[in-house]
């Protein structure tokens, strides 16, 4: 009778076992999880859970604060460096699988201007963040002259591109943006193509030979940009010997509080444009293999100092990070960031506009 019992408990664990096993299998098969990127309309996409993890070429800077009017505004750089870390989750998150109507808001757009006056690192019209721990003297490095002129004839001197093109903006000047806003788009009419295309334009007009490569270096696949942007810019220096700057286009985002997002803004001349702010890299922390980081950063302030003089406040601090961000390629390298996701696209074409004419005064110097 006992073996009976023994045997009969047996048979009932078993039984359970089987069927917790089944259980767990059908929840597994029946639950979908979102690939990394999900294509949505207009040619836009999404990173999963709201973040775009950059491998094999960078890390995105979760921790830049800015103060504004007593309010703790945190951006998250739109640019990557060398090292992989995961960007926070500021960027746009996966569209819900819920039904909601076309008009649907998903948050506030805050208007903000960041002010460079509050920098704590400044020297005649120059204002900077400093995210390293390297010592930095503004007035020695405006003094040194740069390591190459610009020519003005057929031979090219300048290169744009875009690490991350199919960042996108606002379609208008608006309040709030809705559920189905898409930060990204590969309508290069409405992305950071259209704004490298309006700085290229005015300094081939300048007599300033530009080349303009417009590659969707994030799409369709954002993992590997940097990557990909590196062997399109090391193409061109390698065919083009006469090109002494590379300018990489991005755009920031910037979050207020849950779903609300602020779009940095400040007015020229009585119009709004949206904000711009470089961000440059050093060999400090872990980065390794970028010696000639401070001729990229001469530039840098060169140019901060000069949008400064004519259009005060479009500049936000310069900020400066340990990270390469393919700037080891050149010694006349610059990344700069245009307005917010939140920024309408006008704003964003009028900056470029006026850091065109700020970058040709400048170019206009070295010869």
């Amino acid at each position: 009778m006992e073996r009976r019992l023994a045997f009969l408990r047996l048979i009932i664990c078993y039984t359970l076992c089987v069927c917790l096993c089944a259980v767990s299998v059908y929840s597994i098969i029946t639950t979908k999880k979102p690939p990394f990127t999900d294509i949505l309309k207009d040619g836009g996409f999404w990173g999963v859970n709201g973040g775009f993890e950059e491998k094999n070429g960078g890390f995105w800077d979760n921790n830049l604060v800015f103060q504004d009017t007593n309010t703790q505004i945190t951006t998250s750089e739109g640019a990557n460096s060398d090292t992989t870390v995961s960007q926070n989750s500021v960027s746009q998150s996966v569209t819900s699988s819920l039904p909601t109507s076309a008009g649907a808001v998903k948050g506030n757009v805050i208007e903000k201007y960041i002010s460079p006056y509050t920098a704590k690192l400044s020297y005649n019209g120059v204002y900077m963040k400093n995210n390293t721990s390297l010592s930095i003297n503004i007035k020695n490095l405006l003094a040194s002259k740069l390591s190459f002129k610009i020519q003005k004839n057929s031979e090219p001197q300048v290169l744009i591109v875009h690490t991350h093109t199919t960042e996108t903006f606002l379609p208008t000047d608006a309040k709030t943006y809705g559920v189905n806003h898409s930060s990204r788009t590969t309508d290069n009419s409405k992305n950071m193509a259209a704004i490298g295309a309006i700085i290229a334009e005015k300094l081939n007009k300048a007599g300033i030979k530009t080349l303009h490569d417009k590659t969707q270096h994030d799409y369709p696949q954002y993992n590997g940009s940097y990557s990909r942007s590196a062997k399109t810019v090391n193409s061109y220096l390698s065919k083009y010997k006469s090109i002494k700057i590379v300018l990489d286009l991005h755009r920031d985002s910037v979050t207020v509080s849950g779903n609300d997002k602020a779009k940095l803004v400040t007015k020229i001349n009585g119009k709004k444009a949206a904000q711009v702010m470089l961000v440059m890299g050093s060999q400090s922390g872990s980065v390794k293999n970028h010696p000639n980081w401070q001729e990229n950063l001469k530039l840098a302030l060169k140019l901060q100092q000069t949008m400064e003089s004519k259009y005060p406040t479009l500049a936000r601090p310069l900020t400066l990070s340990s990270s390469r961000y393919n700037q080891s390629l050149s010694k006349g390298a610059l990344l700069m960031e245009f307005g917010t996701d939140m920024n309408s696209l006008d704003e964003a074409k009028y900056s470029a506009e006026l850091v065109a004419d700020s970058l040709i005064s400048l170019l206009n110097t070295i010869k």
